[in-house]
């Protein structure tokens, strides 16, 4: 028999091939255990079994989630599960193997019109190629349906960035330090390193090199709630440290060992943003802003004191030169620079014609 029960009330399934034993998995139910024989059975033809692809979305969906909870992050497990309250009606309904690029299609745009953001959507159409994925792996349909697919263009009103001035930075620094110095001194090295919030609260003391230059060594990340991991791009960056806050990330390090975090609070512990924030009372030294604005003030203080983009972009750790091109619309270019000082020059052209006329 390819499904035996066990004496404790479950069902075990038993691949072969020939008389060699491949593969045995035990289950609930018997219906279980002979769907998966099944589908291990069309999987060493080198096929999908057909049968398999019947199941619908919506009963799938637990299935992929109960395998994946422990193989990825819990930041990752919890965006995957959202699947199932997002995921239309019409698509759930739908057996796995029916599902095409159309539909998948037609659920990113109802969920697009619904007023989820843009950045949602696509991190619902990664979870659903991620299940699909799954059902390729598993055998169960013989294709990902949502490879071919793009998100629609979101209809919201984009997050503009509002990085600090220098003027504006040193007055922030002065009303944070009046509340708590250290919380201060931490923040001001955000914006002058352009690290991510994540990156700040897991930079250790030997992350921080002082010969031949001061920079610090980037290679993790602790996003708050979950364990530390890889940077966002998956690579490890070195960040110069300029002279307005080597003292202040020196003064982070004194006492500490090298694996002790670096930045912290005033009684070393790890930071968070809402108890930061707390603390200097966010909405009134910096109102409007985010903490990430110390992100976007780094790289728009880095490019309006001459450093290169592409240097911008390795010290930011973007992927793509595109992405820090969004600083030099923010800021305005070299050459609208030099335009606007042709424009406010004495003795243009403009103003020759003008007196000619006039005389």
């Amino acid at each position: 028999m390819t499904v035996r029960k066990s004496p404790g009330g479950r069902w075990r399934g038993i691949v072969k091939s020939g008389r060699q034993q491949v593969a045995s998995k035990t289950f609930d139910t018997r219906r279980e255990a002979l769907a998966w024989v099944a589908r291990e059975r069309a999987a060493l033809a080198g096929g999908v079994d057909p049968r398999a692809g019947r199941r619908t979305v919506r009963v799938l969906l637990p299935e992929w989630l109960h395998e994946r909870e422990h193989a990825v992050s819990r930041k990752t497990y919890v965006a995957d599960a959202a699947l199932v309250r997002l995921t239309p009606p019409a698509l759930a309904a739908l057996q796995i193997g029916a599902v095409t690029d159309r539909e998948v299609t037609r659920a990113l745009i109802a969920l697009n019109r619904s007023g989820l953001a843009e950045s949602s959507v696509r991190r619902f159409r990664a979870s659903l190629s991620a299940f699909f994925g799954w059902a390729v792996r598993e055998r169960l349909i013989a294709a990902n349906p949502v490879t071919g697919t793009r998100v629609p263009k979101g209809r919201g009103v984009r997050t503009e960035i509002r990085p600090f001035a220098e003027d504006e930075l040193e007055s922030f620094y002065m009303a944070a330090g009046a509340r708590d110095q250290r919380l201060a001194d931490v923040l001001l090295v955000a914006a002058w390193t352009g690290l991510r919030w994540s990156e700040l609260r897991e930079v250790r003391v030997r992350d921080f090199v002082r010969v031949p230059m001061p920079v610090l060594l980037v290679s993790r990340a602790a996003p708050e709630g979950v364990d530390a991991k890889v940077t966002k791009s998956g690579k490890s960056r070195r960040v110069p440290i300029a002279d307005r806050v080597l003292p202040l990330v020196q003064a982070c390090g004194e006492g500490k060992g090298p694996d002790d975090l670096l930045l912290t609070t005033k009684t070393g512990h790890l930071l968070h943003a809402s108890a930061v924030k707390r603390a200097v009372v966010w909405s009134a030294v910096a109102p409007g802003r985010r903490i990430h604005d110390l992100r976007h003030t780094a790289a728009c203080l880095w490019l309006s004191k001459g450093v290169d983009p592409v240097t911008v972009q390795a010290w930011l750790g973007h992927a793509s030169i595109a992405t820090t091109n969004i600083y030099l619309h923010h800021l305005g270019s070299s050459a609208d620079r030099t335009g606007l000082d042709r424009l406010n020059a004495l003795g243009g052209a403009g103003g020759a014609r003008e007196t000619r006329s006039a005389e």
